[in-house]
């Protein structure tokens, strides 16, 4: 008898600690039991859906990462961004930026062009990646640029521009801050005033 209420007692005590320790989850965020699944996540709406332009990546963006660039830690060393081994889309060992180096361009003053066709191209996958790459209007903490900087984030092709001054860092800037309007898609002709004259196949990419 001594054995079944000494039973009793410790079965009424964990209950007693299992009713507390679902009171203490409850309050630090967890669902209604502590034992169940918790409350359905709902993530936070999008507070921006502005978009980078894709004229502009395809004329003065995408050339970058095919040019013959030597490395300013690298000596004599000769690359480019899409080659083997490094971001190429194939068999480049660059981690998620990709680049498909034979990528064509694509003709924008050509009514069938649609924003739908263009987005199943190659050019159009080199935007996608590339733009995956940056934060929108902060080219601070754009990796698009800080890994080719080694500002503060390691970088397996090593140094690749000494500096914000650089050419090809100049017009990355430019284009991550100045996203299309609000409202409008990648494919925006408001977006051609980035180009003197305002065309995107022939006009000189600004960089201000």
């Amino acid at each position: 008898m001594k054995w079944l209420n000494s039973v009793r007692v410790e079965f009424v005590g964990l209950a007693a600690l299992l009713a507390l320790g679902a009171g203490s989850l409850s309050g630090c965020g967890g669902g209604s039991s502590a034992l169940g699944n918790p409350p359905t996540v709902v993530n936070s709406g999008v507070t921006s859906t502005q978009k980078l332009s894709f004229a502009y990546f395809q004329r003065c963006i995408n050339p970058i990462f095919l040019e013959q660039i030597q490395s300013v830690q690298g000596g004599s060393s000769i690359n480019s961004c899409a080659a083997s081994g490094c971001h190429a889309d194939a068999t480049g060992a660059g981690g998620a930026f990709r680049i498909v180096p034979a990528a064509a361009t694509i003709n924008l003053a050509d009514a069938s062009n649609t924003p739908a066709s263009i987005r199943l191209t190659d050019m159009y996958k080199n935007f996608y990646s590339a733009q995956g790459e940056v934060v929108l209007g902060t080219p601070l903490q754009s990796r698009l640029l800080n890994k080719p900087l080694l500002r503060g984030i390691l970088h397996g092709g090593g140094l690749i521009f000494a500096n914000d001054t650089d050419p090809h860092i100049v017009l990355m800037t430019y284009w991550i801050n100045n996203p299309v309007p609000i409202g409008q898609d990648e494919f925006s002709t408001a977006a051609y005033n980035m180009f003197t004259p305002a065309d995107p196949m022939q006009g000189t990419c600004n960089t201000q």
